[in-house]
């Protein structure tokens, strides 16, 4: 499983950014997808997570009211919505792909040790 994210950038405070994560793999529908972030000198985190069948979603406190997570079972893509951008949310942002396939449980979900593929990251910007 290949994935890709995209749409990082530079951003001000308030501002909405819309990032994607493209997966290769014809077996995507199967996977729970999260997002996960890492600042620089810091642990990488939970963001985000929709399970495999997209009726389940997870989210860190720290984002929750202000990123959506989503996913086109069709386009093989998963998508995190964020608005209203806080210099805090500056880091690289990586998606990754739920190890066990038609699996979904939180907190499992939210522990980056059950994710076995990961994308590359896109760098994520924030002034203030």
């Amino acid at each position: 499983v290949q994935l890709q994210a995209s749409g990082g950038g530079l951003v001000q405070a308030g501002d909405s950014l819309r990032l994607s994560c493209a997966v290769s793999q014809r077996t995507f529908h199967r996977h729970t997808i999260g997002w996960f972030r890492q600042a620089p000198g810091k642990e990488r985190e939970f963001v985000a997570a929709i399970a495999y069948s997209g009726r389940g979603r997870s989210y860190a406190d720290s984002v929750k009211g202000r990123f959506t997570i989503s996913r086109e079972n069709a386009e093989n893509t998963v998508y995190l919505q964020m608005t209203s951008l806080e210099p805090k949310d500056a880091a690289n942002y990586y998606c990754a792909a739920y190890r066990q396939t038609y699996y979904y449980a939180v907190p499992e979900v939210r522990q980056s040790s059950g994710y076995a593929y990961w994308g590359q990251g896109t760098q994520v910007t924030v002034s203030s």
